[in-house]
């Protein structure tokens, strides 16, 4: 079977396909049917935070498909028990779950849950903020690219600048139900939430009563160098959205949720698949393994290992390098895609955040080894890429 050409015959059509085939993975490593490695700085949109095919992941999975692997949520079953009480441990003030399959879902579950708990309509979301391609998270994402062709979205939502708490204070009103922010926006352009401003957005809502939703779909569990990144500010959300590296892979997505969550009664919302055992017991296997690897004091210290080599690049075209821990946005002066594909040349995988920011999301396992590789292939890559402009 010749795997690029049946994908290619048979694909949908809303991805560009790569022109080789990746069938292993380990640890920051992919692996072509070639043999050949590639250093991933994508972890999948940030869901290998753990790296690739993680041993106790996997053997997590094959004794729960022995098991038991689907189970509506009436049923309560032990691997979700263990996840509800593992997870809120790490979220104090969020004591209750609701478990669906990706991150979209949990925003569209924060969404509606937002909706029922104010009696209000209203959802004010971030410029560059990005949420999801379902119709309500869509209406909260903000770049138009993702928008044209499907309007009309989800009335009642509107958009701010980030990190503008005058403009938070103005926008705020009597018909909020709520605000909804990323704590670090990626597909935006990496660009952490300052302290102030989500300080400044937790009191404004509780002035107004609106919720304050917090998206942590791609910045949580570990990436910045805390569990989740909303902990840097000393706040806690009434509902916080995570998905991605919660079961190390495996489909998975949660809204965790506060005390000022209510109105939420048997039949409200709901989701088949949400809470399966089989993914439950993936997410107890990786939460325990990143306690385990103690997986933020890692993001930390990589991180800035990482932007300290970067910051070191002599090149005219980096506007400026940002972020926090392993979650890194490389702005440049121009478009990002060029840079990208030469990158893939040296075999290092990594992504853009709009046209002109290289974002670099290794699982946070990388060694240094690899790092520094990483880094070099960019500094070559940045000072060719200039030397033959000129």
């Amino acid at each position: 079977m010749n795997i690029i050409e049946t994908e290619n015959k048979h694909t949908s059509g809303v991805y560009v396909k790569q022109n080789f085939a990746i069938v292993r993975g380990s640890g920051a490593s992919l692996f072509d049917e070639d043999g050949n490695e590639y250093i991933d700085c994508s972890a999948g949109h940030g869901v290998a935070n753990l790296g690739h095919a993680h041993p106790k992941i996997a053997a997590a999975l094959a004794d729960q498909a022995t098991k038991l692997i689907t189970l509506f949520e009436t049923f309560p079953n032990d691997q979700r028990a263990a996840l509800m009480e593992k997870l809120t441990a790490l979220t104090p003030g969020l004591e209750r779950v609701f478990f669906c399959n990706s991150g979209t879902e949990a925003v569209e579950a924060a969404i509606k849950f937002s909706r029922l708990a104010t009696r209000r309509t209203g959802i004010i979301a971030a410029m560059r903020g990005f949420h999801g391609r379902s119709y309500g998270s869509l209406s909260a994402t903000y770049n138009k690219k993702y928008r044209e062709g499907f309007e009309p979205l989800v009335p009642g939502f509107s958009h701010v600048p980030f990190n503008n708490p005058d403009a938070l204070e103005k926008a705020v009103s009597a018909e909020t139900a709520a605000v909804i922010l990323e704590a670090v926006q990626g597909e935006g352009g990496v660009y952490p939430a300052s302290a102030d401003y989500l300080q400044a957005a937790r009191r404004i809502c509780d002035e107004r009563g609106a919720l304050l939703i917090v998206d942590e779909i791609q910045s949580g569990f570990g990436r910045t160098g805390k569990m989740f990144a909303y902990q840097h500010s000393g706040i806690t959300p009434d509902i916080l959205c995570v998905a991605k590296s919660l079961a190390g892979g495996v489909p998975i997505g949660a809204a965790l949720l506060g005390t000022r969550v209510q109105n939420l009664t048997p039949g409200a919302h709901g989701s088949t698949f949400g809470g399966n055992p089989l993914a439950m017991a993936a997410g107890v296997a990786a939460l325990t393994a990143m306690e385990e690897e103690n997986l933020p004091q890692q993001a930390a210290e990589k991180g800035q290992y990482l932007m300290e080599k970067l910051r070191a690049i002599q090149s005219p075209n980096i506007r400026e390098v940002r972020g926090l821990g392993l979650m890194i946005g490389i702005e440049l002066k121009e478009k990002a895609a060029p840079y990208l594909k030469a990158l893939l040349q040296k075999r290092i995988i990594a992504l853009n955040a709009g046209l002109t920011v290289i974002r670099l999301l290794p699982p946070l396992v990388i060694s240094y080894e690899q790092l520094d590789k990483v880094a070099a292939a960019l500094g070559e890559v940045l000072t060719q890429e200039m030397q033959n402009a000129e």
